[in-house]
């Protein structure tokens, strides 16, 4: 059974505009789950409903098997959310953030398991400072840690990273990675595909309410990925030999260079160096590229601009 089951979940406003439309989709435990999509494609509106903070229109939301709204405390309790706005009581401490968090699910007092989530996000040191004078990643890191206080089992991550210089990303992603190999399951969203394409084991793509793809992230890239190798030539050639010529193949303008494009799931590498071989053409180096995820996100969103 999916840890979380969203069913034809559909969200219209009361102005009239529609968020989402017929959502379906499966989470499983344990995995990282990575929802891309431009501005306003809907998927703020799709963790607010399962976080319990934006009420559905339509469909249902189960997670562990419980219906979200039947079961709101059974639910609510098992998840972790950290929102994109950083809203913090700037006069409150670091610690005295998280204890009061603790104390908003009920839970008793766990000095340990604050000071691990402490030292685990770098804010040890920081413990006894006012969120004021922190800076606005320290903040976001406060944010993270005050998502785990209840020891959820489930972690929502709405743009974790915005605003945040990339040493420190970096740091955040090698934390997100140790939640899920502790067994937390996360669902993230992103503006940086880069982020995506590092840490989901899963991507979903939504585009103006709709699901349009989900999908194995290896899976995705091999089936939309392509490869270009470049086979570098000592000489120039003034063209392709006649058992050559194939549409795919490009000789650039100096000869120096002979380009083809191919699926990630095609083997047509070797092939083709044996043929240059036999050609005795004078090959000094080969280089391959590969389209990122970056790259396929645009062709099937449109242009990276909205994103």
């Amino acid at each position: 059974m999916p840890l979380i089951s969203i069913r034809d979940v559909s969200k219209t406003y009361k102005g009239g505009s529609t968020a989402l439309k017929h959502i379906s989709l499966d989470i499983e435990k344990g995995e990282i789950f990575a929802l891309l999509g431009p501005n306003g494609a809907g998927k703020t509106t799709l963790i607010g409903i399962v976080t319990g903070l934006v009420t559905l229109t339509s469909g249902t939301v189960t997670v562990a098997g419980k219906d979200i709204i039947k079961d709101y405390r059974a639910t609510r309790s098992m998840i972790g959310f950290v929102p994109q706005e950083i809203a913090l009581d700037i006069f409150l401490s670091v610690e005295q953030v998280l204890k009061n968090q603790r104390g908003f699910y009920g839970k008793p007092a766990h000095p340990k398991l604050l000071e691990r989530i402490l030292k685990d996000l770098s804010l040890w040191e920081k413990r006894h400072e006012e969120i004021r004078f922190l800076s606005g990643g320290m903040k976001r890191r406060v944010l993270i840690a005050k998502a785990l206080t209840n020891e959820p089992s489930i972690l929502f991550l709405d743009e974790p990273t915005a605003g945040v210089d990339v040493e420190l990303r970096k740091d955040m992603w090698d934390h997100i990675r140790r939640l899920r190999d502790r067994g937390t399951t996360i669902i993230l969203t992103t503006h940086y595909i880069e982020e995506a394409e590092l840490l989901a084991d899963r991507i979903g793509i939504i585009n103006r309410g709709q699901l349009i793809l989900v999908e194995d992230k290896k899976t995705l890239m091999r089936k939309m990925g392509e490869k270009t190798i470049t086979i570098h030539l000592s000489e120039p050639i003034p063209s392709l030999p006649k058992s050559l010529h194939d549409k795919r193949l490009i000789l650039s303008q100096n000869g120096r260079e002979i380009s083809l494009q191919y699926s990630s799931d095609e083997t047509c590498v070797f092939p083709l160096l044996n043929k240059l071989a036999e050609h005795r053409l004078p090959v000094c180096d080969v280089t391959t590229t590969e389209t990122s995820l970056e790259e396929i996100f645009v062709n099937l969103i449109g242009d990276k601009k909205t994103l």
